[in-house]
């Protein structure tokens, strides 16, 4: 399974999201540290779920760091979040 479908699964299941975008931005980093040949290694993350409301800029990050903890040890490089409640 790609690794973009398995990070969108993961968090549709933990957030419930109203709305979520994931972007691979791989090719834009061709060359850099963590890229590899097919993609899906850097990532950006624009999602509003209610799951993050009253939550800071950092808890919200965190959460989301403590759901794709498996794919961020390894094949996802970076991942760049843009992280809103309702």
């Amino acid at each position: 399974m790609p690794v973009a479908t398995t990070i969108e699964n993961k968090l549709r299941q933990a957030f419930a999201p109203e709305a979520l975008e994931l972007i691979d931005e791989s090719e834009q980093h061709r060359g850099h540290g963590g890229w590899r040949e097919g993609g899906e290694t850097h990532f950006r993350l624009r999602m509003t779920a209610a799951a993050f409301a009253g939550q800071g800029r950092v808890a919200r990050q965190r959460a989301v760091n403590k759901v794709l903890a498996e794919e961020l040890a390894g094949p996802v490089h970076a991942l760049a979040m843009e992280l809103r409640a309702p």
